[in-house]
């Protein structure tokens, strides 16, 4: 079992690895963060598209990697 959840732990760590490295950087600096921050909260194309699905899959994947991770410090204790 604990292996198994280790693999698991390895897959979803590369997973999420990859899908953060994949996704384009929107800083502007500190200019971009203040005036741009409102429209890229708010904007009509949030969470569609190559961007949206990457970063719901960076969502899963983190929350995955933490779960499996506090199960397996768990098991050992």
């Amino acid at each position: 079992m604990q292996t198994f959840l280790m693999v698991v732990l390895a897959i979803a760590s590369i997973i999420l690895i990859g899908s953060i490295l994949m996704q384009s950087s929107n800083s502007a600096g500190l200019s971009g963060s203040i005036g741009g921050g409102a429209e890229q909260l708010f904007g009509k194309k949030k969470g569609r598209g190559y961007e949206g699905i990457l970063q719901k899959i960076s969502s899963v994947a983190a929350i995955l990697f933490i779960v499996l991770s506090l199960i397996l410090v768990m098991m050992e204790g």
